[in-house]
């Protein structure tokens, strides 16, 4: 079972800009330092960020990646040190107080909301249901910090019109950055999803194969096949990200071994178990009879029967054998380019 990746859930929490007036130098008498001062308390947050899901996408060291996760995390709480000891400018608390709102948020998205999503992992590869509801619970994480940014962006504007700052907008490296991974996150949860319904039901299908269950075989094989067919439809019609379209062909890949696997592969199986029971049926018919009594024809249709159920064990196992050899080689080249994807898209930033 392949599983989900956390990284991208971090690719697409972590997408807050701020925008930084022109000139300031004061903060107890100037609106616009003040502005400064908290914009780069966030900065420092924001940027050991970015810093972190850098070091996610590009080195496979878990024990240093975690070690920046921690590391992103006290600069949360020093950012909202650093507002703490900001007074209120002039007796106004409106902009520090909705800066600690904010920091507090992205504390608890990064902290608590994010051990929540880890923990919820190996739920998520228990169903298709379970695995969107997932990646639905990243996108609304991602939303609850989209609006807490906006939120924030409202009134650092509200502070500078009644303080009469003229903002300048600025695009930023780190917004930029940041911006990139969260496009580079939706795209990939687009694809991922089509892969897993699939991958999750080929699970099954085995599961069934292992219990000679032919009724749960064919319900899942018919299910598979209209997941890798409705997939294969998608991606025919969806665009290289960013001229790479690595991910996707990975995908395309998988589901058209799926696909071949339903329709050509898995109805040679289901034959051969039903040959088993009927084999079976007559062999014990077979053996209830006393030998004396058996004719010549009893005989001869044994051994055909005997003959046939070798050859259809050997076309069982040919089956199982290239099934089994195709599932490593998908599993493997979907889990390989979905790193190397992820190495090649998300922005280095140190």
């Amino acid at each position: 079972m392949i599983k989900p990746s956390t990284l991208f859930f971090l690719l697409s929490v972590i997408a807050c800009v701020f925008v930084k007036p022109a000139h300031a130098q004061d903060i107890s008498a100037d609106p616009g330092a003040y502005i400064n001062a908290i914009g780069n308390a966030e900065t420092i947050m924001n940027k050991a960020y970015m810093t972190y899901i850098s070091a996610a996408a590009h080195s496979g060291r878990k024990r240093k990646i975690e070690k920046m996760r921690e590391q992103a995390v006290n600069s949360i709480i020093t950012c909202q040190n650093t507002i703490n000891y900001l007074p209120p400018f002039k007796g106004d608390n409106s902009l520090r107080q909705s800066s600690l709102v904010f920091v507090q948020l992205c504390y608890k998205i990064f902290d608590q909301d994010y051990a929540h999503i880890v923990n919820m992992e190996e739920i998520a590869e228990r169903s298709y249901d379970e695995m969107q509801a997932f990646l639905l619970l990243q996108e609304a994480t991602n939303d609850s910090l989209k609006v807490g940014n906006e939120r924030m962006t409202r009134a650092v504007n509200s502070f500078a019109a009644k303080y009469g700052v003229n903002m300048v907008s600025q695009k930023s490296e780190l917004g930029e950055k940041m911006a990139a991974t969260g496009r580079l996150s939706k795209y990939h949860d687009k694809v991922f999803l089509m892969f897993f319904k699939c991958n999750w039901e080929d699970n099954q299908l085995t599961e069934a194969v292992n219990q000679k269950n032919v009724t749960k075989i064919e319900q899942v094989r018919s299910a598979l096949d209209k997941y890798a067919i409705e997939g294969l439809a998608v991606l025919d019609t969806l665009h290289a990200y960013e001229n790479d379209p690595a991910l996707a062909n990975a995908c395309k890949q998988a589901l058209a071994f799926y696909k071949t696997e339903a329709e050509s592969q898995i109805p040679k199986v289901s034959d051969y178990y039903l040959k088993v029971e009927d084999f079976n049926k007559f062999k014990a018919t077979m053996d209830a009879k006393p030998q004396n009594q058996r004719t010549q024809q009893d005989v001869d249709t044994y051994n055909k029967a005997v003959a046939d159920m070798n050859a259809g064990v050997n076309v069982f196992n040919q089956i199982n054998n290239e099934l089994n050899n195709g599932r490593v080689g998908i599993n493997n080249g979907w889990t390989n380019t979905e790193k190397q994807f992820a190495d090649a898209h998300t922005p280095y930033y140190n």
